[in-house]
């Protein structure tokens, strides 16, 4: 039985026509021969790695295992038999606040804000600190624990595994934490007595350490968790030369501010331009601070520039405020500053107006008369706070006024008759009845018009009285009397300004003086006439 092969191309030797179906899944199925060799190569595969894929097998699962029957074990242990879901309390301790940081060898371990480590016995399922009971007056130690310690899932470790993590002192060293490591608590909560380190953590797996608490006087058999810290490097003692003051306080070195090291090159650009304590850099910052960012130079980035600042900007100042007033000027008005140079108001005629109140062209002005008065710091007033400052800027002011418009000085006291006085009335209505003008009353105004230091001729004296008096050589009738300091004033300058407006004043007082003693004149001349002719009458009869 013959059969026929499908034509083949000639040029290409491929069949000129395609498979069917069923005869392509035909030449599909392997042969015996094939399947075969594949079963001899699968089995010869499984010989070799048979013995070496087993053992691994089984030691993987038998570890899983057997962790997970030990957690299994802890669990019950932990539970102490009961069920899970009982309602019987789980304790545990607990610090209530965080360490302060950074800890260094030989200096007391302190909570942050400087303040004592508290420990509390706390429900874990309320959360709430256990103030009752037997519980609540337990004893606590406090050790030191690897760095790396973190137990199983949730924190949820053993007895076992924190005492198999607490760290001992080295061999010939001193014990690892000294001073009073047992507390007890008081309804509930315990303080931290004063402990230290006496060695440093870079020794320890983690270079970090821990603290941890645990109960040591659990009589009736019911476990408390112990409690643990967050981890942190112990340095040595050394090395707090070098630390970071969290605030800084103004007498600090510069290189106690954040992102300045020291002997550092912002250490030493600093130095050379005088900035050498975190005062001065405070006070270049609000005065100039374009300089200041530019003494620092391109190496400091601006988010290190931003960390400096900030750091500095904490430091607590005082409340002390600084008055400085320009010399020469007519009123009182000038800046209030504190003892950085921050421009904390402007003052002008005993109005104290506040920074952020001023406008800008103000605070420009402000800025300027703060670097006048860091140059000329003898003329700046200090006061206790803002409410003293205004209050006493107030009362200096008004009581110098009163005192100018009331002193009597020398060469200038006399008195100033008044327009309704009895005197000049009488006078007034007198000029056109003469013959009611009697000599009583004629004595009577020129004793009123006659002063100490008076002009001896004023009718035709033209000297001007303000000129003859404000000059430097005439202030010193009142050196021996008369201070800038006991009116108020601050200079000589001051007191030159109030002696001008003093006089300007009695020369207004001096020239209607002037024009009364003119009429004064003119009315005794009458007077006199009268007389002159009363005698003339009495001759004649």
């Amino acid at each position: 039985m013959s059969h026929k092969r499908p034509q083949e191309d000639s040029t290409k030797g491929r069949p000129s026509e395609a498979f069917t179906p069923d005869q392509d899944k035909r030449r599909r199925v392997p042969t015996l021969r094939n399947v075969v060799q594949e079963v001899m190569k699968l089995q010869s595969v499984q010989h070799l790695l048979e013995p070496v894929l087993e053992p691994l097998i089984r030691r993987v699962v038998k570890e899983e295992v057997e962790v997970a029957f030990r957690k299994h074990l802890n669990n019950m242990k932990r539970n102490g038999g009961k069920d899970v879901n009982s309602t019987s309390r789980i304790l545990q301790l607990q610090f209530l606040n965080n360490l302060s940081l950074p800890v260094f060898t030989g200096t007391r371990i302190e909570a942050e804000e400087c303040s004592v480590i508290k420990v509390a016995i706390v429900d874990s399922l309320t959360g709430q600190i256990v103030s009752s009971g037997p519980e609540s007056s337990a004893k606590v130690e406090v050790v030191v624990l690897e760095g790396d310690f973190d137990g199983d899932e949730g924190d949820n470790w053993t007895l076992e595994e924190f005492k198999n993590n607490i760290v001992r002192e080295r061999e010939g060293k001193k014990p690892l934490l000294a001073g009073d490591a047992f507390l007890t608590l008081t309804r509930g909560i315990g303080l931290v007595g004063e402990i230290s380190f006496s060695d440093n953590s870079s020794w320890t797996r983690s270079r970090r350490f821990r603290l941890g608490a645990r109960v040591v006087d659990g009589s009736d058999g019911t476990r408390v968790r112990e409690a643990k810290t967050e981890s942190f490097i112990v340095r040595d003692h050394r090395g707090e030369l070098y630390k970071k003051h969290h605030p800084p306080s103004l007498s600090d070195e510069v290189w106690r501010l954040e992102k300045i090291g020291k002997d550092g090159a912002f250490h030493k650009r600093l130095s050379r331009e005088n900035i050498n304590c975190v005062k001065d850099f405070l006070t270049m910052l609000f005065i100039d601070p374009p300089r200041l960012r530019h003494i620092l130079g391109t190496g400091m980035s601006a988010k290190m520039w931003e960390v400096t600042v900030e750091h500095a900007r904490t430091c607590v100042l005082d409340k002390r405020m600084h008055l400085y007033c320009p010399p020469g000027s007519q009123q009182k008005s000038g800046v209030v500053f504190n003892i950085v140079g921050q421009v904390m108001g402007l003052l002008s005629e005993c109005q104290y107006n506040t920074i952020d109140k001023l406008s800008e062209t103000e605070k420009i002005e402000a800025q300027n008369l703060v670097i006048s008065a860091l140059q000329h710091w003898e003329e700046v007033v200090s006061f206790d706070d803002e409410a003293s400052l205004t209050s006493s800027v107030k009362r200096e002011i008004s009581n110098g006024t009163k005192y100018l418009a009331s002193q009597e000085i020398r060469g200038f006291d006399y008195a100033q008759p008044s327009a309704s006085s009895p005197d000049i009335i009488s006078t007034i209505y007198s000029v056109g009845g003469l013959s009611g003008l009697d000599d009583y009353a004629l004595h009577g105004y020129e004793q009123a018009l006659s002063y100490p230091g008076q002009v001896t001729n004023s009718l035709i004296c033209d000297t001007d009285i303000t000129q003859t008096f404000c000059d430097e050589d005439h202030l010193r009738y009142f050196d021996s009397d008369l201070q800038p300091q006991s009116l108020g004033l601050e200079s000589q300058a001051d007191l030159q300004t109030a002696v001008d407006g003093f006089l300007l004043r009695r020369t207004v007082a001096v020239q209607a003086q002037r024009r009364w003693t003119k009429i004064f004149s003119v009315l005794k001349w009458f007077s006199i006439k009268r007389r002159v002719k009363e005698k003339f009458r009495g001759l004649q009869i």
